[in-house]
């Protein structure tokens, strides 16, 4: 599988492991699947560590690109195609993070992980951390 991680669920997994099902835990290790993080996820990360909406035991700078190496997790740059692709998608809400992140899964053929049921209104592959069973 390929899978794009929602910001929540790259945070949980290193900040508030608990809130993280064993399966998906198992989805998130298996050496077969292929683990994306968004240069949106990125940047909403480093927003809300400056307004101090997000603490971090590290800044953005070195906490993120660490728990991705730390994950062998895979970067997944913001292209043009994604940006513009948030122009066909429906209002079905506002946050334009997760709109792009809709965008880049859909473009990229990738499936999204969110713990964010909304991502389900979307025609996008989408796996509900909440849910999901192996």
């Amino acid at each position: 599988m390929r899978l794009l991680l929602d910001t929540n669920i790259f945070l949980w997994i290193f900040l508030s492991r608990s809130r993280i099902s064993a399966d998906v835990e198992t989805l998130i290790r298996d050496a077969q699947n292929e683990i994306f993080l968004s240069a949106a996820s990125a940047w909403e990360i480093t927003i809300k560590y400056g307004i101090n909406k997000l603490h971090l035991p590290d800044a953005p700078e070195i906490y993120v690109p660490d728990r991705m190496e730390r994950g062998n997790f895979k970067r997944l740059e913001i292209k043009h195609e994604h940006a513009l692709a948030v122009t066909n998608l429906p209002q079905i809400h506002k946050d334009p993070f997760d709109r792009l992140l809709v965008a880049q899964a859909t473009v990229e053929n990738l499936i999204l992980l969110s713990s964010d049921s909304i991502f389900a209104q979307y025609s996008v592959k989408f796996i509900d951390s909440k849910t999901y069973k192996i």
